[in-house]
């Protein structure tokens, strides 16, 4: 009975939450990521409070990379009204496989990219690491190609999920983000 209880102590430890404080911090934001090709991480709670977010798996050599402009048109656009896209490049569909040095190099010098960039990410439904599971647990959609977008509103709640095809002009998700805003 002792060696139980002392287990479940243990356990309780070992699987909190990466914050004790998780009273103003979303399912869908409870993570620590670190800024592409950088050694420093942020909680996404903490780094984007009270803001809509529009989650983005990205890719260098896909058919819809050229949606890197588009995204920063947003950052652009609303990023001085509580709004901010977030790259996340993977290499889930094979087609990011260079390092994050290189994939930040690209997306500086070919898009100018200024919207926040983490970490190379897992998002497909078969490996997909635990930010793209809560996403897709919510949005009730993983990811089926690069380019997939996931809007958050203020709370962190996912309120949209808009597929590679859908571009960062196109009304319906424009119109959702000015809603939000």
């Amino acid at each position: 009975m002792l060696l139980r209880s002392i287990f479940l102590a243990v356990f309780a430890l070992v699987v909190q939450p990466a914050s004790t404080d998780n009273s103003h911090c979303a399912v869908n934001l409870d993570f620590t990521k670190r800024y592409l090709a950088s050694e420093e991480s942020v909680r996404l709670c903490d780094a984007y409070p009270d803001t809509v977010l529009l989650l983005v798996n990205t890719a260098s050599y896909c058919g819809f990379t050229s949606q890197f402009a588009g995204l920063e048109a947003l950052q652009e656009k609303y990023g001085n009204r509580g709004f901010s896209v977030l790259g996340f490049p993977s290499n889930d569909f094979f087609q990011d496989p260079r390092s994050e040095k290189k994939i930040r190099e690209f997306c500086d010098l070919t898009y100018q990219v200024k919207f926040p960039m983490f970490e190379k990410s897992r998002v497909a439904k078969r490996n997909a690491e635990p930010l793209f599971q809560a996403l897709a647990a919510q949005a009730g959609q993983f990811p089926k190609w690069n380019f997939h977008k996931y809007l958050l509103d203020r709370e962190g709640r996912v309120v949209g999920s808009f597929g590679s095809t859908v571009t960062p002009g196109n009304t319906e998700l424009v119109s959702k983000i000015e809603s939000l805003l």
